[in-house]
């Protein structure tokens, strides 16, 4: 099969995406299937190792939890209670949001954050008439650099610390932190200067919130304690999934289930499985079969190769271009299978006589987790609070978004190629 047409294939699909012509997941899935036409893969290969089901059932499992969650009033009770302790202020609540999804998706993965936070956002702003994209925006941002600061935020750092064993949950948090929240803090002005005229509410909205009592939301159904139990057994073992040897899926599944089961008397189970996402998870399918379709063409395992071959073994040429090719291709593409790829040609370094390639792991962290913010289609959080915006008749333009990402993207990957640079790289001739 040519791989100019598997090139073409994936392109047109990612203009069609990219242009909100037609629904996501349809042009995704065309695309997906268009792989399958024309032989480059069999449906089995397709099933089994392109579409990341792992992903998929956790996604799947967030949605039922958060579902029923939602019912019981938890979201706004949360949403009220913050907008009161800072007094209703635009743009503190932008801060407050940012905040909570950054250092919960450090914690916990920033697709399962994204899900417990965006419901609470949504209550939020339109309880004070305010717009929802600045903070839909600020949170994906906020999601994407949180994650990348410990080894269970984000998929390819799970991907890097199961492949080298000494760098574990205290190494990521150690050595990635510190550029972290400079990143973030950095992210944070440029927000205040972006939305300065946008976050702004009306008296009369901030006096009707001083009178709401947060508690007349919560359902007295029975359902509450419930599902504050369950959400946190499933929080607490998202953190010790290391110590379980239990992985995230798992955890997941077992939370959905149990709740379900526990909440069958009160909440149709049929009633809450129709209210999934599943457009988006049909999305995240139709996209694992697109990038498969490079996979499988050799683009990805190729581009990794050249990356290596261009630098000639230079530790700092190759430490800062894995950073940069990383960071800009993350936000196109998935992170996921360039990280499956570099992964084992990251590890050939040793052949080269070179002992401490560290550099190059948090190299390859930092680009691939911060380059999620490039564009809408850069991570898995990032979809799935575009897919939770639409079912509120919310839209984040990918236009828009890519205005505001790419930019702090780039402004990013400068920020850690100084900090790769004098805190790893000074010993290297």
């Amino acid at each position: 099969m040519s791989p100019l047409l598997i090139l073409i294939i994936f392109i047109v699909s990612y203009l069609v995406i990219m242009s909100e012509k037609m629904n996501r997941a349809l042009a995704a899935g065309i695309g997906g299937v268009c792989m399958l036409f024309v032989g480059l893969y069999d449906i089995e290969a397709a099933l089994f190792h392109h579409i990341d089901w792992n992903t998929i059932a956790l996604l799947f499992s967030m949605m039922i939890i958060v579902n029923i969650c939602s019912k019981t009033g938890m979201f706004e009770y949360t949403a009220i209670y913050l907008a009161q302790i800072v007094n209703g202020q635009g743009f503190s609540l932008l801060v407050v949001f940012s905040l909570l999804a950054a250092v919960g998706s450090a914690f916990l993965a920033n697709v399962t954050i994204a899900m417990l936070l965006v419901p609470i956002l949504f209550t939020l702003t339109k309880l004070l008439d305010l717009p929802p994209v600045p903070y839909l925006i600020s949170m994906i941002l906020a999601c994407n650099i949180g994650g990348t600061a410990t080894l269970i935020g984000d998929p390819p750092n799970m991907m890097i610390g199961q492949a080298v064993k000494h760098l574990t949950f205290n190494a990521f948090l150690v050595n990635l932190t510190p550029v972290v929240i400079i990143v973030f803090l950095f992210v944070l002005l440029v927000l205040a200067y972006l939305y300065r005229k946008e976050l702004q509410v009306a008296p009369d909205k901030q006096l009707l919130l001083k009178t709401i009592k947060p508690s007349t939301y919560i359902k007295k159904n029975g359902a509450l304690i419930q599902s504050i139990a369950v959400l946190l057994c499933t929080t607490v073992g998202f953190v010790c999934y290391p110590f379980l040897h239990v992985d995230l899926t798992t955890i997941a599944l077992a939370g959905a289930l149990l709740l379900l089961f526990l909440t069958e008397p009160i909440y149709d189970t049929d009633d809450i499985l129709k209210e999934v996402e599943w457009g988006t998870l049909f999305f995240f399918v139709g996209l694992f079969l697109l990038v498969g379709g490079l996979e499988e063409a050799g683009f990805i395992d190729e581009l990794a190769r050249k990356i290596i071959y261009v630098t000639e073994g230079d530790m700092k040429t190759t430490s800062i271009f894995i950073l940069w090719s990383t960071g800009i291709l993350s936000g196109f593409i998935d992170n996921i299978p360039f990280v499956a790829a570099m992964i084992p040609i990251i590890q050939e370094f040793k052949e080269f006589g070179m002992v401490n390639i560290d550099p190059l792991w948090w190299s390859l962290s930092l680009g691939a987790c911060l380059g999620g913010n490039g564009t809408l289609l850069g991570s898995s959080s990032n979809l799935v609070i575009a897919g939770l915006a639409s079912k509120e008749k919310v839209q984040i333009q990918f236009r828009e978004f890519l205005f505001i990402g790419f930019p702090i993207v780039i402004f990013s990957l400068l920020i850690s190629t100084i900090y790769i640079y004098f805190r790893y790289l000074g010993d290297f001739v």
